[in-house]
């Protein structure tokens, strides 16, 4: 099923999925598939969660919107709540990952501003993602995604990402740096994941120049990688957080999370968003926190992530086309070799959702309410088709 008063941008769709239970999908022709994909990190609950279907009932049929005129209890709550288990003193809601990072961006513009830095300059890597506005497009490190949409933005300096000493360079060239924005572990880059002391040293190096240390948790967050936010690993605080994907499990919100100097930046007028923290989404990201703190299911990411990259491991040992297998939590990805796009239509063919980014790396993001078996039925799945290949 296809339509032409669609806008093109996302090519040739060959299912259409109406039904979810779980970690299942359904097709419209009856198929079934075991979800690796959480819609691209998103449902980490899976699909029809019980507590989630009665959170958007309950508030749908209460109150939707007001907008940021007025206060908003579940909005308050939810700030609250997420400030609490992340760490950070203060949240601006929106309504997707590339407003929060949009958000953190004029906070750290605003913030060297305020100290009359001539052009605040953000530090950003290579193989990053952070979005597809003109702002997070600039900073997102893949030309390929740039490509047409010039001219961008100037503000941001590129570094290898998980290198430590090529920021240090730039913090001798450059006296407008304000903020270093990086992903704990990149995503869309190829499940890319640094040195155990990556954050550790970039928090010592933001201390030591007085810059904003900003980390972009939307596909990393809310108990993907086994902890809440990946972070959390190291030990270590931020002063600007983004989150969203699967904090609304399927409901869109983001967040912008501050701490410390950074919370008092942005001021009344500044920044603002008609939808962003409405009532519904809210009450759903209440939900989602209440159900990931209490059902043990980022210690079941973190079990079941080491079981998936050891089975996976085990079943591919000698396989001269794997380069590398290894992720945090249910954040896995599987480097080849080779281009290896074909793998995702194969693996539907045998009841598998999965996805390949960076072009030679499979993704797997599976909810975080996978079984053990279900595990195991990845791997299988997986490690076929790559041997195959």
């Amino acid at each position: 099923m296809s339509s032409a008063a669609l806008i093109n941008t996302y090519g040739v769709r060959k299912t259409t999925l109406v039904r979810g239970e779980g970690s299942r999908l359904w097709d419209d022709r009856g198929n079934v598939y075991l979800d690796a994909l959480s819609g691209i990190a998103v449902c980490g609950l899976g699909h029809a969660h019980p507590a989630v279907t009665r959170a958007i009932n309950e508030q749908a049929g209460t109150l939707l919107h007001t907008s940021n005129l007025f206060n908003i209890e579940p909005q308050q709550r939810l700030a609250e709540k997420l400030c609490g288990v992340a760490g950070m003193d203060k949240a601006f809601f929106c309504n997707s990952g590339a407003e929060a990072n949009e958000a953190a961006i004029k906070l750290a513009r605003k913030y060297g501003n305020d100290k009359g830095v001539a052009t605040p300059t953000i530090i950003v890597t290579e193989n990053s993602f952070h979005g597809r506005t003109l702002a997070t497009l600039t900073a997102t490190g893949n030309p390929k995604v740039q490509q047409g949409f010039g001219p961008l933005l100037q503000g941001f300096v590129r570094v290898p990402f998980n290198d430590c000493a090529a920021i240090e360079k730039c913090a001798a060239e450059n006296t407008d740096i304000v903020a270093v924005l990086v992903e704990p572990v990149q995503g869309e880059g190829g499940v890319n994941v640094p040195a155990d002391d990556y954050l550790q040293q970039l928090r010592a190096i933001c201390d030591r120049h007085h810059w904003l240390l900003m980390l972009d948790e939307i596909q990393t967050g809310n108990g993907r990688t086994g902890k809440f936010f990946a972070y959390q690993h190291s030990a270590i605080a931020p002063d600007v957080v983004t989150t969203a994907k699967g904090l609304g499990n399927g409901l869109p919100i983001g967040a912008c999370l501050t701490r410390a100097g950074a919370a008092g930046v942005l001021q009344p007028g500044n920044h603002g968003s008609t939808f962003g923290g409405n009532p519904l989404a809210c009450r759903v990201a209440e939900t989602v926190i209440d159900t990931l703190l209490a059902d043990g299911l980022m210690e079941n990411a973190d079990t079941l992530g080491r079981q998936l990259r050891a089975g996976l491991a085990e079943a591919l040992s000698g396989d001269s086309k794997v380069v590398d297998i290894r992720g945090k939590g249910l954040m896995i990805g599987i480097e080849l070799d080779r281009a290896c796009g074909e793998l995702v239509d194969q693996a539907k063919e045998k009841g598998l959702l999965i996805n390949v980014t960076a072009a030679n790396t499979v993704r797997l993001l599976p909810p975080l309410i996978l079984t053990g078996a279900e595990a195991a039925e990845i791997v299988d799945t997986v490690a076929t088709l790559i041997k195959a290949l």
